[in-house]
């Protein structure tokens, strides 16, 4: 479970915060009027997402690779150009 904070609490304890996202894995939620708004993540977990969705982006490519293409003439004639 993440711990929360308000973004008033995370500014006097962010050498904190950070310590505790890099050393310990913690994961920090900041909350400004009692909604979420920001997280302090280990590194490792933004890797994680960001190779999540890297490898999204190149299933949708893959698969837009096999949809068929459209010519640009029949394009402009449908709009009336």
């Amino acid at each position: 479970m993440a711990r929360k904070l308000t973004t008033s609490s995370a500014r006097s304890e962010f050498a904190d915060i950070l310590n505790r996202a890099a050393y310990a894995g913690e994961r920090i939620i900041l909350h400004r009027h009692k909604k979420p708004v920001a997280a302090v993540v280990p590194l490792e977990d933004l890797e994680t997402l960001e190779r999540m969705e890297d490898s999204m982006d190149l299933d949708e490519v893959r698969k837009r690779l096999n949809d068929p293409t459209i010519p640009w003439s029949k394009i402009k004639k449908e709009l009336g150009l």
